[in-house]
């Protein structure tokens, strides 16, 4: 009969850099459209200064991640060059190493030695790489891919608390924001739950809570700039 696993970590590349996109699309654009509302400011300057938040957010999100993870990639690569050098220069010393991989995880001497034997005759960087670096095809790092996502991911983020501000009247615009922007954190913080396997609950109240804290404070800030002009 056959049997089925479904595992979440193949997602943890892209997973994470969508859902910290998209928190922080919607935390900075509605804690910025709150903040220059609370000032007084009109609709259209609110709807300007969210805009730009969007655009920059996305840049800067993209930008960011694709740095980051080149480095990582840059230090995975150069770890596999380095592991192809002793490799080629000193095999027993690696099949040395992996066999006492082996050995820590539980193996016998004699059958770690021969594990490590057919998976070096089969690809050996392949198996020093995964077994001894840590590094293998699903966690490899991919900095366009996360750039991608992150850039994506934020501008949908951002455009929620927009399409609110275009929605709603001026009078019920600060309210309006912050209502639909918590909301729209919790149903985040349920999907990525629900992606990754994590508790519901959790992510949705500490997505939901420290969104709520960033976009207190901006409007805070807003309104003091605001009665002191």
């Amino acid at each position: 009969m056959r049997h089925d696993e479904r595992h979440r970590t193949h997602r943890t590349g892209w997973l994470r850099a969508a859902v910290l996109g998209a928190n922080d699309g919607i935390v900075s654009t509605a804690s910025l459209v709150l903040g220059v509302a609370a000032t007084g400011a009109g609709a259209q300057a609110t709807l300007v200064a969210g805009v730009a938040s969007l655009v920059a957010g996305a840049m800067s999100m993209a930008a960011g991640e694709y740095v980051s993870v080149s480095s990582q990639a840059d230090t995975e690569n150069a770890d596999l060059a380095r592991e192809k050098t002793e490799l080629a220069e000193n095999p027993r010393q690696e099949h040395a190493e992996l066999t006492a991989i082996y050995v820590k995880r539980g193996l016998g001497e004699s059958l770690a030695s021969e594990v490590a034997t057919q998976l070096m005759a089969h690809d050996a960087l392949g198996a020093h790489a995964r077994d001894e670096l840590g590094i293998s095809d699903t966690l490899a790092a991919r900095p366009v891919q996360a750039a991608l996502a992150s850039a994506a991911s934020f501008a949908a983020g951002a455009a929620l608390p927009l399409l609110v501000v275009l929605l709603l009247p001026g009078a019920a615009l600060m309210w309006g924001v912050a209502g639909n922007s918590l909301f729209f954190l919790a149903a985040l913080g349920l999907v990525a739950a629900r992606a990754g396997g994590a508790p519901l609950g959790v992510s949705a109240v500490r997505v939901t809570f420290w969104g709520a804290l960033a976009m207190a404070i901006t409007a805070g800030v807003g309104a003091l700039f605001g009665v002191a002009a």
